[in-house]
């Protein structure tokens, strides 16, 4: 029976006869050209297990383009990775790494903290 439920999204009950349930969808961010965008490149462990990885953070841009760009990262780098909540990060000490392929690839407002 749960199969043929549609889902209101935690409406229950309304008392507008009119009323018809409208869901939007979260809008992906526009994405700005590689030269005009201010990106932090930073090492973090903590919440990590004491583990640390090299956090891409400002990146601007659709989650398919974060999701391509962490795929080339990794590769790169040769290591692991991923984008998750809006940040990219890449496992392990790779700033230099990182920083050299950003530049390379036409990301002028990088900077290494």
């Amino acid at each position: 029976m749960a199969k043929n439920k549609q889902s209101n999204a935690g409406i229950v009950y309304s008392t507008n006869p009119d009323f018809v349930a409208s869901f939007e969808k979260e809008e992906e961010s526009s994405s700005l050209l590689p030269k005009d965008q201010k990106i932090r490149i930073r090492l973090e462990k903590k919440h990590r297990a004491g583990k640390m990885v090299t956090l891409i953070e400002g990146f601007v841009g659709t989650q398919s383009e974060k999701d391509e760009m962490i795929k080339t990262l990794k590769a790169f780098c040769g290591t692991g990775g991923s984008s998750k909540d809006g940040e990219l990060f890449v496992q392990g000490d790779q700033r230099e790494k990182v920083l050299k392929w950003m530049i390379k690839s036409g990301y002028q407002g990088v900077r290494n903290q």
